[in-house]
């Protein structure tokens, strides 16, 4: 292949990598967007529930992700160097 071609690639790839993230106000606006279509008036208790739950969810996923890795089944190991008086 080119290096051209192989450039493209690289530049397409990161294009999609990012267009797939969100900042924090974003995610937010879709959360609060989610709760108004099921119904939920924005400053009620019923409300903020259903935010919290939509947090708790995304947490409970990111938590079920991080144990399936294979980097975290491995355990810690921490190495301090002696000291010398």
């Amino acid at each position: 292949m080119s290096k051209v071609v192989i450039r493209l690639a690289a530049l397409a790839a990161t294009a999609l990598f990012l267009a797939g993230c969100q900042t924090a106000a974003e995610v937010r606006a879709n959360d609060e967007n989610r709760c108004r279509s099921y119904g939920f008036r924005m400053g009620t208790d019923a409300f903020a529930e259903c935010l919290q739950r939509i947090d708790l969810d995304r947490r409970a996923d990111f938590r079920a992700a991080r144990m399936e890795s294979p980097l975290w089944d491995r355990p810690t190991y921490i190495y301090v160097r002696g000291r010398r008086h």
